[in-house]
Parts: structure tokens; C-alpha cells; sequence
């Protein structure tokens, strides 16, 4: 599985943006997904995480609200809506796809996406 982000920028404070991640080969739908980020000088934290089938959600505190993680099956992509950005949501944002079989672990990162929000 190869994993593509796009569509970071800079965006002033307030702003929008929207992150797609586009995987590859035909195992897309059955891989728990979620995007991640990195900040100067900070650690890479989870920013949400979505089910493989997409019945369910979750959000780190600090986006909660302002975020939203979807994805679309038959376009094997992965999307995060960003909202209200603040400059503390500056980061490499990373794409990051994960499933269980037979007691191994599966895990694909993306290259990394840099969203940069400032005036």
C-alpha cells in the first residue's frame, strides 16, 4: 500500500484546508486509517483515526470540533476537513493506514504533507 497526501498550504488563521490521502492497491477498505502530525520541535501526535469501514471516529482534543476525518472507499482516499486553523496546527501531516492479520501488523505512512498557518 502506497499512501499519497496533498492538498497543504498556507492558510491565514480562521482559514480552511482540506488534506486527501490517495492509497494504492486493492486492500484500501479494509485498513483502519488516520492522520497524524508533527509540529517544530514537538513529537508526532494523532490527530484522528477513522474505521475501516468508516462507522466510527476519533479526534484529539486540541482539533475536536474544527476537524473532520472521512474517507471514500471506491476512491481509495482519505480525507481531513480542517477548519478554523490556528497557527498552533502548523505541522507535517501524515496519512497513516494500520490493520491486524493473523497477529501481524500492517503499517503505512505517507510521505508527509506541511500545512503551515500564519498571517
Amino acid at each position: 500500500v502506497q499512501l499519497v497526501e496533498s492538498g497543504g498550504g498556507l492558510v491565514q488563521p480562521g482559514g480552511s484546508l482540506r488534506l486527501s490521502c490517495a492509497a494504492s492497491g486493492s486492500t484500501f477498505s479494509t485498513y483502519d486509517m488516520s492522520w497524524y502530525r508533527q509540529g517544530p520541535g514537538k513529537e508526532r501526535e494523532l490527530v484522528a483515526a477513522i474505521t475501516s469501514g468508516g462507522g466510527s471516529t476519533d479526534y484529539a482534543d486540541s482539533v475536536k470540533g474544527r476537524f473532520t476525518i472521512s474517507r471514500d472507499s471506491a476512491k481509495k482516499t482519505v480525507y481531513l476537513q480542517m477548519n478554523s486553523l490556528k497557527p498552533e496546527d502548523t505541522a507535517v501531516y501524515y496519512c497513516n493506514g494500520k490493520r491486524y492479520r493473523f497477529g501481524l501488523k500492517y503499517e503505512y505512512w505517507g510521505q508527509g504533507i506541511q500545512v503551515t498557518v500564519s498571517s
